[in-house]
């Protein structure tokens, strides 16, 4: 599916960028606390260029030899480029995706082989080992986090934080080589110092289940769990680590479909795990049984600081990295920042695998500003009473981010779903408060959500905003108002007589 060649890492991804235009150097200094976040901000609320910071400054005055990089996927163009394709071909690039995870047999010969491109997807899922690798063209004799420029986002954050690595972990009594059961998260990492990092894996992500599996293994005592940090990996390893993918699916794996290469991997030096050769810097360490650190406060995706609560702790025991590194960094707020930008691309890309699940599926929209999945807004071919009802639950149930989503709102097919005006005319019209809400108590819920009672429980709404048919409604229902064809053929004719198209 890719019209992009393949990006095996940063670097040729970046060189992709200043070919179009869409790259650009800063070099003044900028303070890596405060001033690199709000430069970064400005310039993705005018969907700038990539951005690469030559002269980060430390708190202390340090000037890092390390360039940062920042604003990677700020335009949804540039999303859709780091998955090989055109913004417009997004939705095909979804339909190909939900085809690998939900395959039909073929009818035929001539079926089996126009279906060649799924079956070569598949097989560059299977990642490729291999004994040397750019990311380990040095190391640091003593590992020292304070040499990397982290940037410290928001005034009253707790400390420096690790924004963009991709995490990998694997179960206890898993082999090395078992690149399937490793999981990818982007998790966020703070630094406590030079030798110690905090990683906060919610409950449900698949970091947070390995490490139940070391802390529960050997009769209870608990095992010390290997953990590689991955910074400034290639855009399909970031963007496939963020991708909602089911839990049998291994982001590490699944990156070679986006990638259209083979992802190649390479023994850790200090820890027995795999990573992937051609990122830019590879932190590898240990997490002890028991170990956690109380973590935050940090400004976050909601647009509020989250509290402080204990995660665990990561004592660093390699840095490996190439021979002049870069630094992928960015921040988290208010939307639009960049995992809003991201959200908004990957709710396209999503939607033909939501589709397989929930066929009346017509179009389906997270709005940004609603923090990317706290309210859905979704459209439907209606046939039948309590439709709209059964198409709630099973967009709660279907994957672990919609267990966050509080509120959705069901429309018809007529209604625009990503138009504000056309979901206002629906709710006013198609939706009475007391008949057509369904309300859940007690569900799963970001802790982050701090309108919520209680931490990780909180409601939901449904609310029913199309058109009521049978048992749904004891009154006929009103006929909607449209112009036949014929008049605004004629219009537009009139109008392009007296200039006025």
């Amino acid at each position: 599916m890719r019209t992009l060649p393949p990006f095996p890492d940063l670097r040729s991804f970046l060189g992709w960028c200043a070919g179009e235009g869409t790259f650009r150097r800063i070099a003044s200094p900028v303070a890596l606390a405060e001033e690199m976040t709000a430069v970064h901000r400005q310039v993705l609320l005018k969907g700038g260029p990539v951005l690469q910071f030559d002269q980060p400054v430390h708190a202390d005055g340090r000037t890092s030899p390390v360039p940062v990089v920042a604003n990677l996927f700020g335009t949804p163009e540039r999303v859709a480029a780091g998955l090989g394709v055109a913004l417009a071909d997004i939705p095909a690039l979804g339909q190909f995706l939900a085809a690998l995870r939900s395959p039909v047999p073929p009818d035929g010969m001539r079926d089996a082989l126009s279906r060649w491109p799924q079956l070569a997807a598949a097989l560059r899922n299977r990642p490729r080992l291999t004994s040397r690798a750019p990311v380990q063209e040095e190391a640091m004799k003593e590992p020292d986090l304070s040499r990397l420029p982290v940037q410290t986002c928001w005034p009253e954050d707790g400390g420096p934080l690790v924004t963009w690595p991709v995490v990998l972990t694997r179960p206890e009594g898993s082999a090395l080589t078992d690149t399937h059961a490793y999981n990818a998260g982007v998790y966020r990492a703070q630094v406590l110092d030079s030798g110690r990092m905090i990683l906060r894996w919610l409950a449900h992500r698949g970091g947070a289940a390995h490490h139940s599996s070391y802390m529960n293994a050997d009769a209870g005592r608990g095992k010390p769990m290997p953990v590689a940090v991955v910074l400034g990996a290639d855009p399909a390893l970031l963007l496939g680590a963020a991708l909602p993918l089911p839990e049998t699916v291994s982001e590490l794996a699944f990156s070679g479909v986006l990638r259209g290469a083979r992802t190649r991997l390479v023994p850790a030096r200090s820890i027995p795990m795999l990573v992937p050769a051609d990122a830019e810097i590879i932190i590898e360490g240990w997490v002890q049984p028991g170990d956690t650190a109380p973590e935050g406060p940090f400004g976050d995706h909601t647009g509020y600081y989250n509290s402080v609560e204990p995660f665990p702790v990561l004592t660093v025991s390699a840095i490996t990295h190439r021979r002049d590194p870069l630094y992928l960094s960015t921040w988290t707020g208010r939307p639009p920042d960049e995992p809003s930008v991201i959200g908004e691309v990957f709710n396209d890309l999503a939607l033909p695998v939501i589709r397989q699940q929930i066929p009346e599926v017509r179009d389906l929209w997270l709005p940004p500003a609603a923090c990317s999945y706290r309210m859905a807004v979704v459209s439907i071919a209606k046939r039948y009473p309590g439709q709209a009802r059964r198409v709630m639950m099973a967009l709660w149930g279907m994957l672990p981010q919609f267990s966050y989503t509080k509120m959705v709102v069901v429309v018809d097919e007529d209604i625009d779903p990503r138009n504000w005006d056309d979901i206002a005319w629906a709710l006013a019209t198609r939706y009475d408060p007391a008949r057509d809400s369904m309300i859940l108590d007690r569900t799963p819920m970001d802790y982050l959500d701090f309108a919520s009672p209680l931490d990780g429980l909180a409601g939901k709404i449904g609310l029913d905003a199309t058109v009521k048919t049978g048992s749904e409604t004891q009154r006929p229902f009103g006929k909607v108002m449209k112009l036949s064809a014929a008049a605004e053929a004629a219009a537009q004719r009139i109008l392009a007589a007296e200039g006025l198209s």
